[in-house]
């Protein structure tokens, strides 16, 4: 995979939620048109390098980033034998919320628009966040994603939404069509050709990181007028 922005724009930052700290990477460029907050998928972290490639390109086109564990590392280990918490979406939906929380007080970067990107159980988690928080996460975008997850909290979403799903990965297709139908917002279905659920065949990934730049730019720049307080 190519770099593109600097990895020295990013540093370490912890947020308390509840009883634990969740750990974040986060990076922001001079002048940040937006914030990015990544939820990762199952058995993943801040430091899944599908989930970093696709973070540099978007500081490269001017949007700061946060890679966050939603879950702290006793947790992990508890479910790399459980599996329990990677499906706890309202957990998840809240710490995403705790961490938008934080966003919009970090000084200097609390007026920007908040985009949500996420991966597998992650675009669950991200929809049901954006459906709780609509005056604050302005775009989200799924990259084969389980939006399935988000159940009932689908219609309530008002932020626009991309739906990024591989090509051969045909059950995960079946599942975001189903949840798209059930959404009222702006909702598009991107399916990369050739491409399984990990997006690992060459050219898928930097597709997936393309059609998220764009998205991205597009819906936060249009929010950011309206998101000033």
């Amino acid at each position: 995979m190519p770099a593109y922005a600097d990895d020295k724009l990013e540093r370490t930052i912890s947020i308390r939620a509840d009883s634990v700290a969740l750990e974040g990477t986060l990076g922001v460029p001079a002048h940040a048109q937006g914030l990015v907050l990544f939820a990762h998928g199952s058995g993943s972290s801040r430091f899944s390098p599908r989930n970093r490639f696709v973070a540099r390109v978007l500081r490269d086109a001017g949007l700061g980033t946060l890679l966050i564990d939603l879950l702290s590392p006793s947790e992990e280990e508890a479910d790399e034998v459980t599996r329990h918490h990677r499906f706890d979406i309202p957990m998840l939906a809240d710490r995403l919320t705790i961490a938008i929380e934080w966003l919009g007080h970090d000084d200097g970067r609390a007026d920007l628009p908040v985009g949500l990107f996420g991966a597998s159980t992650g675009g669950g988690a991200a929809l049901v966040a954006a459906a709780g928080r609509p005056d604050r996460v302005a775009a989200v975008v799924s990259r084969g994603g389980r939006p399935d997850l988000a159940g009932a909290s689908l219609p309530l979403v008002e932020a626009p939404t991309l739906l990024i799903v591989g090509g051969r990965d045909e059950a995960v297709i079946s599942l975001n069509e189903r949840a798209r139908s059930a959404m009222h917002a702006e909702v598009q279905l991107e399916i990369v050709p050739g491409a399984t659920h990990l997006f690992e065949e060459r050219g898928a990934l930097e597709r997936v990181a393309l059609l998220a730049r764009d998205w991205f730019l597009l819906h936060l720049r249009q929010a950011a007028p309206r998101l000033r307080f």
